[in-house]
C-alpha cells in the first residue's frame, strides 16, 4: 500500500494516467497534508486550494474524455514565490513594496500546466532568493535550516507536502535546500530553463529547476520547464572523478561519510578518478561574488533606494558592495570566470560527473544562516549541470547528501551516473513529522 502522499511525480501521473488515482484525490490529499502539518513547517506563501481543486478536477475529465493526456497530468507542484503564477501574488519573500499581481504566468509555470501539472501554490522563498533567513523550518528538525533560497520548495517535498516542486539557484539555492531536507534538487545548464517573469538575483546565474524525491523525477519535471525530454543516459559503470580539495572542504563527519558512499558506489562497480582542480579554482568564488554583487545591485538599486530599511542585512550587504564596485573589477571577475570554465570543461569532459560535497556538513541551526553555499557556486558560476541526492542521516538524524556534477553538454551523462548512484545508495529515510496521520492509500 502506498499513501497518496508518498507518490513521486512520475508515479502519480502513471497512477492517474491509469485510472487508480484521480487528480482530485491526489491534491486533496496533499492539501489535507499541507492543512495538517504547514502551521508547524510554515513551507508556503499561498496555497490556491480552490483553483487546484478545480483545476484537478478538469484534469479528471481530460481522463474520463479519452482526451491527450501530458507528461505530468493532474499531480500538483508548488512553486517558488519570486516566479510569477498568474492571479497569485509575488512576493519574493520580501515587504509589501516589492510584491506585484501578475496577470500571467512565468513561461515555466505555462509549460508546467501545457504538461498537465496542478499548479498547488507558492512556496516560501528567501527575501529576494538570497541568503536571509526565511521562517520555514526543516522537516527533519526544527531547530535547524531547510537551507536557502528555495526553503519552501526543499522543505514541502521533503515533507510529502507535494510530489515535486520548482526552485531557483543563482548559487546553491536548489541544491542545498534538497541536501538539507533529504530529497533531489536538480540544476540544468545555464539558459536551459526560461527566466521570464522570475525575480532575479543576477542574470548572468540564475537557474530554474526542480526539487523532487528521485532522480528521475527531476528529469522529468526539468524536460517540461525547458520543453524538450531529459535523456538519461544509462550506465552500469559510470566513470566518475573526485578532487581531494573539494573533499576537503567538507566537515570531518561528511567526509568520512562520502568516503564510505565512494567505497560502496566503487565496489559495485563504479569507477573513480582522483583530479587536480586548475589553479583558476582558487579565484571561481569571489570572482562569482563580485559578479553576483553587481548585477544583484543594478537589478535592486531603485528600490533599495527608497526602501533601504526594509531589506534583511544580507541582501542590503549584496546590493551596496555592487554599488560601490568597480567596472574595472568587475571585468577582471568576468575573465577569471571565463577562464575556470575553459580550465574545466576538458575534465569535467573525460567522466560522466565529478563527485563533490553539497556543503560543508548536514543543515546548520537555524540561528547560524541558510547555509555554506561555496561548494555549489563554482557550478553556478559557470552553468554546468548538477545534481544532490540524498545519501544517509547523520548521528542526529539529519540528512547528508553527495552533489554530482556534469560538463558542458552532458547532463543525459549526469543523469545516468546519479540514477545509478541513487540505486545503489538506496537512501529510504523520511521525515519523522510527528503527530500527523497516514492520508489515504492506494494498491501498487
Amino acid at each position: 500500500m502506498t499513501e497518496f502522499t508518498d507518490l513521486g511525480v512520475g508515479a502519480a501521473a502513471e497512477a492517474i494516467h491509469r485510472g487508480e488515482i484521480t487528480s482530485s484525490e491526489l491534491v486533496d490529499a496533499c492539501l489535507a497534508r499541507i492543512a495538517a502539518t504547514d502551521g508547524a513547517l510554515q513551507a508556503w506563501v499561498t496555497v490556491d486550494a480552490d483553483g487546484a481543486a478545480g483545476a484537478a478536477r478538469e484534469r479528471d475529465a481530460d481522463v474520463r474524455a479519452g482526451r491527450p493526456l501530458g507528461p505530468l497530468h493532474g499531480v500538483p507542484i508548488g512553486i517558488k514565490d519570486i516566479i510569477d503564477v498568474a492571479g497569485m501574488t509575488t512576493t519574493a519573500g520580501a515587504a509589501a513594496f516589492a510584491h506585484t499581481q501578475p496577470e500571467r504566468d512565468a513561461t515555466l509555470v505555462a509549460r508546467l500546466r501545457a504538461a498537465g501539472a496542478v499548479i498547488l501554490g507558492k512556496t516560501v522563498a528567501t527575501q529576494f532568493a538570497y541568503k536571509d533567513p526565511a521562517p520555514t523550518l526543516n522537516p527533519w528538525s526544527a531547530d535547524h535550516t531547510p537551507g536557502g533560497s528555495s526553503s519552501g520548495s526543499g522543505a514541502a517535498v521533503a515533507a510529502r507536502q507535494v510530489p515535486g516542486a520548482i526552485g531557483t539557484q543563482t548559487v546553491g539555492s536548489i541544491l542545498r535546500p534538497a541536501a538539507y531536507c533529504g530529497v533531489v534538487g536538480l540544476k540544468g545548464e545555464f539558459g536551459q530553463v526560461p527566466l521570464d517573469r522570475v525575480v532575479p538575483v543576477a542574470w548572468s546565474f540564475d537557474h530554474a529547476g526542480p526539487i523532487t524525491r528521485s532522480v528521475a523525477d527531476a528529469a522529468l519535471v526539468l524536460g517540461v520547464l525547458a520543453d524538450t525530454p531529459v535523456e538519461i543516459v544509462t550506465t552500469d559503470r559510470p566513470r566518475l572523478a573526485v578532487s581531494r580539495e573539494l573533499l576537503d572542504l567538507a566537515g570531518p563527519t561528511l567526509r568520512g561519510h562520502l568516503e564510505t558512499v565512494m567505497t560502496r558506489l566503487t565496489d559495485t562497480g563504479a569507477t573513480i578518478v582522483e583530479v587536480a582542480l586548475p589553479p583558476s579554482f582558487a579565484g571561481i568564488v569571489a570572482a562569482g561574488r563580485l559578479i553576483l554583487e553587481v548585477e544583484a545591485a543594478a537589478y535592486h538599486e531603485a528600490m533599495f533606494a527608497d526602501h533601504a530599511a526594509d531589506y534583511g542585512p544580507g541582501i542590503a550587504e549584496l546590493v551596496m558592495a555592487g554599488l560601490a564596485r568597480r567596472a574595472t573589477e568587475l571585468a577582471r571577475a568576468e575573465r577569471a570566470r571565463a577562464a575556470f570554465r575553459d580550465a574545466m570543461a576538458p575534465v569535467l569532459g573525460m567522466f560522466d560527473a565529478l563527485v563533490s560535497p553539497v556543503a560543508p556538513g548536514p543543515a546548520p541551526r537555524r540561528a547560524e544562516g541558510t547555509g555554506d553555499f561555496s561548494l555549489c557556486a563554482p557550478w553556478s558560476f559557470i552553468g554546468v549541470p548538477a545534481i544532490s541526492i540524498p545519501t544517509g542521516l547523520d548521528e542526529a538524524g539529519l540528512p547528508l547528501a553527495l552533489q554530482l556534477v556534469g560538463g558542458p553538454g552532458s547532463l543525459g551523462r549526469l543523469l545516468g551516473a546519479a540514477t545509478w548512484s541513487e540505486v545503489v545508495i538506496d537512501f529510504a529515510s523520511r521525515p519523522p513529522m510527528p503527530g500527523v496521520q497516514p492520508d489515504q492509500a492506494i494498491r501498487t
